[in-house]
């Protein structure tokens, strides 16, 4: 098991229930894999650096977790096919 920090940014135009049930998606994708989730800090709707498909914010959040590689890699692939994710980072923290 290794430990990762993700980072991924929302749709501002995701209502609150909605920005919910998608982080709740990805930690229970992880927990289903025999991972664990230990920190999910909600930083709130922020500005963006540069425009993304032609939106200027977005709900920012950094979760840390313990999983296997292929938990790590499974979540890029989930993260790449859902809907209203503009963007996503994940580091595995040994390196």
């Amino acid at each position: 098991m290794r430990q990762y920090e993700t980072v991924f940014i929302i749709d501002p135009e995701f209502e609150a229930d909605e920005v919910k049930a998608l982080v709740e998606k990805f930690k229970g994708m992880i927990e289903d894999q025999g991972g664990e989730v230990t920190e999910v800090d909600e930083w709130g709707k922020l500005r963006l650096a540069y425009p993304i498909n032609d939106k200027r914010e977005g709900h920012y959040f950094l979760m840390n977790f313990t999983a296997n590689p292929a938990t790590a890699q499974d979540l890029e692939r989930v993260y790449k096919i859902t809907n209203g994710l503009m963007r996503y980072l994940i580091i595995n923290k040994e390196k």
